[in-house]
């Protein structure tokens, strides 16, 4: 019976973000499916203008520190 489980793509290796017991070289087929929503593109030129405006002085308001690492670095320490 097909059972979902989390997993993170780290160093080459899936590593389960949910606990789940299998006998040690059990075969498993990966279902692959993106957890990023995009956005529709802007069309209309003022609108998209407008956008990144705002998006540039937001990210000036709230800069990413220096010593922050990045998202993947992050899951892969877990």
């Amino acid at each position: 019976m097909p059972q979902a489980l989390k997993a993170i793509y780290c160093n080459g290796k899936f590593i389960l973000q949910t606990a789940f017991e299998l006998p040690e070289g059990t075969e498993v087929e990966l279902l692959i499916e993106s957890t990023q929503v995009l956005s529709p593109p802007i069309a209309d030129v003022e609108t998209k203008r407008q956008f990144l405006e705002w998006l540039i002085e937001r990210m000036q308001q709230n800069p990413i520190p220096t010593n922050t690492p990045d998202s993947h670095e992050i899951r892969c320490m877990n």
